[in-house]
């Protein structure tokens, strides 16, 4: 990529995602035509053409890695989205980061998503999420920092953890270190694996199922908002077939 031509939204999204690629060694699943998995062309009567895809990935230990690219010029939207999922059998979190500009406006979403119940499992929040939090307040801290508009559903189906937040230009090129930092920790618990402590009382059966039934909650009309303002852009059918595939499971 050429990051003189990139958006500061699309450079974040595009080094994270590389350092993932690199990391397991991911191949692309290209789409019917050969491209990417999806082609994301505008149905709103403002814009004519091509406005972003969905990308897929795979390769083991990760399940798939689905990124989402949207960009509209006439409403100044410039949004890139990516989910790195580990397997529906594991008990590691899956990865997330949005990066996204509308308007006059950065903003971004960076978490990583349980795969138990934290008010039931300590030694796993230990493992998993503890070790973020002085990254976590100095991301509540930071000048130019305000928070995203979520409601209590959205809170509740991800980590307490999560940093979602609208930003000035000016901060929004300086949370790198953020990015990092979680996904390094990500990276970590992908290639150590859990302690045995944080996974007592855990079956592959209960977290697959528990997986089915986040995705479905995470990836909800009725509950993310944010489907409502992408449905006109791409069309109800790429829509779904977006949604579709991020509730999918590895098994």
């Amino acid at each position: 990529m050429n990051k003189s031509t990139s958006s500061l939204p699309e450079a974040l999204l595009q080094r994270t995602l590389n350092r993932v690629i690199e990391a397991f060694g991911l191949k692309e699943v290209a789409g019917e035509d050969g491209g990417p998995w999806l082609p994301l062309v505008c149905q709103a009567p403002m814009y004519e053409g091509g406005i972003g895809q969905v990308r897929l990935y795979r390769g083991a230990p990760l399940f798939q890695v689905v990124t989402s690219t949207i960009v509209v010029p006439p409403i100044q939207l410039d949004s890139h989205m990516m989910f790195a999922f580990t397997p529906s059998d594991s008990a590691v979190p899956h990865f997330t980061l949005d990066s996204v500009r509308a308007g006059a406006h950065h903003a971004f979403h960076l978490d990583l998503i349980p795969r138990l119940d934290l008010g039931a499992h300590l030694a796993y929040m230990d493992a998993c999420f503890t070790p973020l939090t002085p990254t976590f307040e100095r991301g509540q801290a930071m000048q130019g920092l305000s928070l995203a508009q979520l409601s209590p559903r959205q809170y509740a189906i991800m980590s307490p953890w999560m940093l979602a937040k609208r930003a000035t230009a000016e901060a929004f090129s300086a949370i790198d270190d953020l990015v990092d930092t979680y996904l390094d920790h990500w990276l970590g618990l992908m290639r150590g694996g859990l302690p045995e402590a944080a996974l007592e009382g855990v079956n592959a059966a209960a977290l697959i199922e528990r997986d089915r039934r986040n995705k479905a909650i995470i990836f909800n009309r009725e509950v993310d908002k944010v489907w409502d303002q992408i449905t006109p852009l791409v069309g109800q059918d790429a829509a779904q077939r977006q949604i579709d595939l991020l509730r999918r499971t590895s098994e």
